[in-house]
């Protein structure tokens, strides 16, 4: 091979190095012509961008969390308290109070994480994992370990609707989007987050109170999880205390397949999302192909694999620069 050729090489392998996550959600764009005929339906992408809705709020949310090397297994649990409490509270406060209650709570128990973590330097696996198993529990204690159905058409329907051919609640994680874009990259809170990810001990020498941010990221994950789990409520119409079982690890794995470092200091909102679309669109793909779920259990760890070696080849690549 010339070093003219070799050159090109090099530019080629690191541009999509570099941008990885944009490849890969391409690739799979492309792939899921080929392996479903269906799959480019107008139900079908709706259904797609419709169901990727919880999961995009989520991620986001935890996304701040993981940016300063910590982790948020709590929720899946946070998501199905709020759903179960949503239902049980739309009778008495109707929709706008019980939401608004609910958001209350998504943030409590984020705090309640962030206040181990932050003030009593609680590692953030064994903090949220008391959490996780604190609001499921609740969740299953006030249900009576049973699903709440919702007799409210307005609140129903939202879950359903559409805006210009677009799911409405697609529009929500939008407008989320923008929030979480504008946090990480216009306010110094967003700086402060990656740097505290990045090296810690320098930005406490610089005076920051990083427990402060460290607690404000469990809030904003707790936030996340409470609106994703009242929207999934209105697509379902109904509060299950065993919601969101195992989604902790569809989130982890979106923000991770986003080019998110599980060490901190490394991540953006936009490949976030990227993330998020490409594990939805997986799933729909594998479900119209009637895989069964065990199965897509296995792809999808395959996946988190292969996104844990792209970064750790951009790790080795920006060390050799």
């Amino acid at each position: 091979m010339s070093q003219s050729n070799e050159s090109i090489f090099k530019k080629v392998y690191t541009l999509l190095l570099t941008h990885s996550t944009l490849v890969f959600f391409i690739v799979m764009l492309v792939a899921a012509a080929f392996l479903s005929d269906r799959f480019y339906t107008v139900n079908n992408i709706t259904n797609v961008l419709r169901q990727s809705v919880p999961l995009g709020i989520v991620a986001l949310g935890l996304l701040f969390v993981i940016l300063t090397g910590g982790i948020d297994l709590s929720v899946g649990s946070i998501m199905a308290l709020v759903s179960v409490a949503v239902a049980l509270w739309i009778p008495d406060y109707g929709i706008f109070g019980s939401s608004l209650f609910a958001i209350a709570l998504g943030a409590f128990i984020g705090a309640g994480a962030g206040i181990l973590i932050a003030y009593f330097k609680v590692a953030p696996f064994v903090a949220t994992l008391a959490m996780m198993t604190i609001a499921r529990g609740i969740s299953l204690i006030i249900s009576k370990g049973q699903p709440v159905f919702i007799d409210n058409v307005a609140f129903t329907d939202f879950g359903t609707a559409n805006l210009l051919n677009i799911p409405t609640l697609f529009w929500v994680l939008l407008l989320i989007l923008a929030f979480a874009l504008f946090i990480y990259k216009k306010t110094a809170f967003g700086r402060l987050v990656i740097s505290l990810g990045s090296n810690e001990v320098a930005t406490q020498f610089a005076g920051i109170r990083v427990e402060r941010y460290k607690f404000a990221v469990y809030v904003i994950s707790g936030i996340a999880c409470a609106v994703a789990g009242i929207l999934a409520t209105t697509r379902t119409g109904v509060g299950s205390p065993v919601f969101g079982i195992g989604f902790e690890l569809d989130a982890i794995a979106a923000v991770v397949i986003g080019g998110a470092s599980l060490s901190g200091g490394r991540g953006t909102v936009i490949n976030t999302l990227i993330g998020v679309l490409i594990l939805s669109i997986i799933s729909n793909v594998m479900n119209l192909m009637n895989i069964p779920g065990y199965h897509q259990q296995v792809v999808k760890g395959g996946i988190i694999i292969l996104a844990v070696l792209l970064e750790s080849l951009k790790n080795k690549q920006q060390l050799s620069r």
